[in-house]
């Protein structure tokens, strides 16, 4: 860090309060962010940060947070370092550059972390840094300045005749050039940003897209796949005023068909040429020029200029003659950086060899033809990879090509089959076969940015020279087995298909075999890039703490309910983590008022306990319908009666009434807005309402010992949970704590008055300290083998796990000694769970397959574990489940 000689932001950044009352960003909900509010959300984000000079890595997720943050940054006049979002690189990144200071989400929480940094100076001309092209490799970072930034922003305002009534609607990563320079462009005119928070696939974005307003949209070459996809073209959107497209080539009959459709609409396509080493743009077509030239990339973005050189380096003058295209301009970076000492350089760049062959036709325009980069010299012969491609899409391929000196490796994701691939690749490149090899996917790796993934389909192609496709099929097919029968593709990540706790623990699982150890914040990254990630083995591992609380929480539901020792909490542990995942895997939809997306996942849960309910009727005779209504914890029926099957379902029953609570509560527009802004508030005050209603419960409904399986005496719980996930500064976690260890030590030491009760509790507090301090811990190989099966099995082992004593070896009760049956019962109770729980997944895989139908998958669930007459629990069970 340095104490001097920081550098100003941008005027557009440091001058937001300016536009007042304006919106600025529209949130999802179409909740609205004015400038005037942006601006005081800056302010208090960049007093958090340092005082002195820094350099601030920065998670990039697409949300209102880290774009609060990069602001808050720059006014503060620190150096942000733009990362992928869900830490993807961070490692490499802090190896390189040792930040001072990080920002980003740790299991849920955006937190602004103090890091041990350096004592190098930062240039005052430097203001950001972005990996190339947007990946989430780390090989090198291109160093922009404040005039870097606030001279593309002109440009770009300039050439799209930008103005401050203008709405764009912003879906590219944020540490992509490109998606920063869409938000730079619009805050440095007043202009607002729709961010959707989600996928041009997601159900709704096409409707939000209509409701936000938008009157521009940009987008890579794959968003506009996408677009076509969920049927783009087939909607009006009357204040639609143009879109644009860069990063990469549109094929031109896609350019053709949008530039079409949207003048006739009166709207204009924008097709734009950058870099990341240009701050973004370079060139673009203006659209009134685009008819007839959409292979074109344009001509220069306003006080930029562009030129042609031959391999040593002089101009080439004459139209139609191709060497390397050549930028001058404000814009160009100040140079790249591998070290913190490359951080204290000025620029050293003045023109941009762009490392891109390309011609200037008659006409002015300037056209790509190559990258001189993506060669190889095979026989003899020099041959382009991109040619290749663009040969193969004339013939209706979409294909991507890597390869080298060796040969030629063509992924392609059309109909067709590989060898009829490989013959047209013979007939456009002039080699054999024997230097070509084609393989089919159904998508293309991409980048964030929706650029080809050609580092992931580099390591693709020499894994299958080596050993076939690698892990990559493994892993898509643990993907499709946890999340069957959803349709799973290779750009999809645990996040955007709607994954929840059970499945986190499944998934971590199968990371954990397949990849050595999982990557931090793998849930967002894409399958394709799990699958290129190369097994790493290591003596130790690192996993949530919520999934070690999971496994012992369970263990102790199990002994406790076997020997009656006072070590209640099992439960209630379980319960402060079902809040604790709610906020950490589906606060999107939460905060989007989409309940059916919290609910769905209910459905894992209640298979299993209506086949218990429905066996229990058939036993009977009777059919227990406080159960099937899911009301049996709130007293109104008895076991003893068959009014209810035995109190241990109580969880479940309590489980899903809790999600039925937070999705109401969350269907309430003010309460959404308020949980966006001040999520920690939020929760803060909604415990202190959980903690009334469980303080009145005992005088308003005087149940008995039976209120507490009910939802008002265990719901603060799941918000203690919730808080926990969402505390972001040590002073929230502070107050959480102190807030849960009060009520905690009141409920046991005041308040209970057996000795588990006061055990339970003090657990609890331990519980709670855990999750907020250390979410994440280094275990041994061994350990983490043990902890995630059982945690993955627990809802399985929690409602099975009676049938061992109280049906298995029922018949030998009383004939072995107590602390043999016990001992057995435990052991054989886990075991039970395990089983079940193996035997889901051994069939969720072969459904996945499609060897197995799903109409044949759902009796097979859970029947065979309940394929015997049941005998109802002994009422002597109710004292030791009362006191869990």
């Amino acid at each position: 860090m340095q104490s001097g000689g920081s550098t100003m932001p941008p005027s557009f950044m440091a001058d937001l309060a300016r536009w007042g009352e304006r919106a600025a960003l529209v949130l999802p909900g179409q909740r609205l962010v004015s400038y005037r509010e942006l601006h005081e959300r800056v302010e208090r984000q960049a007093a958090l940060f340092p005082r002195i000079r820094s350099l601030v890595t920065l998670e990039s997720e697409l949300s209102e947070h880290p774009i609060i943050a990069y602001l808050a940054a720059l006014r503060a006049g620190h150096v942000v370092a733009m990362q992928a979002p869900r830490g993807a690189g961070a490692a490499a990144w802090a190896d390189m550059f040792e930040p001072d200071c990080a920002y980003r989400r740790i299991d849920g929480r955006w937190r602004t972390e103090h890091l041990c940094g350096s004592d190098e100076p930062l240039h005052p001309d430097l203001s950001v840094l972005l990996s190339t092209s947007g990946s989430t490799g780390c090989c090198k970072a291109v160093r922009l300045s404040t005039a870097n930034i606030a001279a593309n922003a002109r440009s770009i305002a300039e050439y799209l005749d930008l103005a401050a009534d203008d709405r764009g609607c912003l879906i590219l990563p944020l540490h992509y050039s490109y998606g920063l320079s869409v938000l730079n462009a619009h805050l440095s005119v007043g202009a607002s940003l729709y961010i959707p928070n989600g996928s041009i696939l997601d159900r709704g974005f096409l409707d939000g897209l209509a409701a936000s307003g938008c009157t521009n949209l940009s987008g890579v070459p794959y968003s506009y796949e996408l677009l076509e996809k969920v049927g783009f073209r087939d909607r009006a959107f009357p204040r639609l005023r143009f879109m644009t497209v860069a990063g990469g080539r549109m094929a031109p009959e896609r350019v053709r068909a949008y530039d079409e459709h949207l003048r006739a609409q009166g709207a204009s396509l924008f097709v734009m040429y950058g870099q990341t080493e240009a701050t973004a743009r370079i060139a673009y077509v203006p659209p009134s020029r685009l008819a007839g030239n959409e292979d074109r990339i344009g001509i220069a973005i306003p006080a930029g200029a562009l030129s042609i050189e031959d391999e040593e380096g002089r101009p080439i003058t004459g139209a139609g003659v191709s060497g390397e295209l050549v930028y001058r301009g404000p814009n160009v970076m100040m140079g790249y950086a591998s070290s913190r000492q490359d951080l204290t350089r000025g620029a050293d760049v003045t023109e941009l060899h762009t490392g891109d062959l390309a011609v200037r036709e008659a006409d002015g325009l300037f056209r790509i033809v190559g990258r001189m980069k993506r060669m190889s010299k095979i026989a003899g012969l020099r041959i382009g990879h991109d040619a290749l491609e663009q040969a193969l899409e004339r013939r209706g391929i979409v294909a991507a090509i890597v390869g080298d000196d060796e040969g030629l490796h063509a992924f392609f994701q059309s109909e067709g089959k590989p060898e009829d691939v490989r013959r047209l690749l013979v007939a456009a490149s002039g080699l054999t076969l024997a230097h070509i090899r084609a393989t089919h996917v159904p998508d293309i790796p991409r980048l964030p940015s929706g650029k080809v993934d050609y580092t992931a389909l580099n390591l693709a192609a020499k894994q299958a020279v080596a050993a076939g496709d690698g892990d990559r099929q493994g892993i898509e097919s643990l993907f499709r087995q946890v999340f069957y029968p959803a349709r799973v593709k290779s750009e999809d990540s645990f996040l955007s298909l709607g994954g929840d706790s059970l499945r986190f623990v499944q998934l971590s699982i199968g990371l954990e075999k397949a990849l050595g150890q999982a990557p931090e914040m793998w849930e967002a990254m894409p399958i394709a890039t799990l699958a290129a990630l190369e097994r790493r083995e290591t003596a130790t591992t690192r996993i949530g703490m919520d999934l070690i609380i999971r496994a012992l929480a369970i263990l102790l539901v199990v002994v406790h309910h076997e020997t009656l020792w006072p070590l209640p909490g099992g439960s209630a542990a379980m319960v402060i983590l079902a809040g604790f995942s709610l906020a950490r895997f589906q606060m999107g939809p939460l905060l989007a008022g989409d309940g059916l997306a919290i609910l769905r996942p209910l459905v894992q849960i209640l298979v299993p306990y209506y086949l218990i309910v429905g066996v229990y009727a058939a036993v009977w005779g009777e059919v227990p319908w406080a159960s099937v209504f899911l009301v049996g914890n709130f007293g109104f029926a008895d076991p003893e009666t068959r009014g209810m099957v035995p109190y241990l379902y109580w969880f479940i029953e309590a489980y899903c009434q809790m999600m039925l609570v937070f999705v109401a509560l969350f269907a309430i527009p003010r309460l959404r807005r308020i949980a966006a802004l001040q999520p920690f508030a939020a929760g803060m005050l909604l415990l202190g309402v959980a903690l009334a209603a469980r303080l009145a419960l005992p005088l308003l409904w005087p149940i008995g010992n039976r209120q507490i399986f009910t939802l008002p005496w265990i719901f603060y719980l799941a918000v203690i949970g919730w808080c926990a996930a969402i505390a972001e500064t040590h002073l929230q976690r502070l107050l959480l704590v102190s807030a849960g260890t009060g009520a905690f030590l009141f409920f046991g030491l005041y308040e209970g008055v057996w000795i588990g009760t006061k055990i339970k509790y003090l657990l609890l507090i331990a519980v709670l300290v855990a999750l907020v301090y250390a979410p994440r811990v280094n275990v041994p190989r061994w350990a983490a083998q043990l902890v995630l099966p059982l945690s993955a099995a627990g809802f399985h082992i929690y409602i099975l796990h009676r049938f061992v004593p109280e049906l298995l070896l029922a018949p030998l009760q009383g004939q072995l000694p107590t602390v043999l049956f016990s001992t057995m019962s435990i052991a054989g109770g886990i075991a039970l769970g395990l089983a079940a729980w193996l035997l889901q997944g051994r069939l969720l895989k072969t459904a996945a397959s499609g060897s197995l139908p799903l109409e044949r998958l759902r009796p097979l669930a859970l029947g065979a574990a309940l394929s015997r007459p049941l005998l109802a629990f002994g009422p002597q069970k109710e004292r030791e489940i009362q006191h869990n």
